[in-house]
């Protein structure tokens, strides 16, 4: 009962603020604060404002929110649980195939174009010596880049 005369009251002031701005002609925002304005009451007159308060004062309602949420934790925590333990039984069949093997990009790719970086020189590219400990070969190998290409449907 309470609920409805204060929804009634706001209603009331809202078309009484709309009234004293169509009378200084901002029709629009007049028309906008009477929409508003009429909101609560026809939460009201649809019984959404009792059903509401039905829900806000019953502690049984609040339970079942609380088991709910309770529900939800639990999916959580066994959701994380879950994926920490597969990863570390990943982790254990790596171990086991060979310890140190190495993830590439492409498994069938070549090792990279650039070399070991043994060979000394200045930043421009030019180098200073005799000539350079592992020549490169004389065809550039592109398989890691197709690889890579072919990883993303290019």
């Amino acid at each position: 009962m309470l609920a409805e005369t204060i929804c009634s009251a706001v209603s009331a002031a809202g078309l009484g603020i709309a009234a004293v701005t169509a009378y200084r002609r901002r029709f629009l925002t007049a028309t906008r604060i009477a929409a508003y304005s009429l909101v609560p009451v026809g939460l009201v007159m649809t019984g959404v404002v009792e059903w509401l308060s039905g829900i806000v004062f019953q502690p049984s309602v609040w339970i079942g929110f609380g088991l709910l949420g309770l529900a939800w934790l639990l999916l959580v925590t066994t959701r994380a649980v879950e994926r920490r333990r597969s990863g570390e039984e990943r982790g254990s069949a790596k171990a086991a195939r060979g310890g140190a093997a190495r993830e590439a990009v492409a498994p069938a790719a070549s090792a990279p174009s650039l070399g070991t970086g043994t060979g000394t020189g200045t930043r421009t590219g030019t180098r200073t010596g005799s000539a350079p400990a592992a020549a490169a070969p004389p065809a550039e190998d592109f398989s890691d880049i197709e690889a890579i290409l072919k990883k993303h449907g290019i």
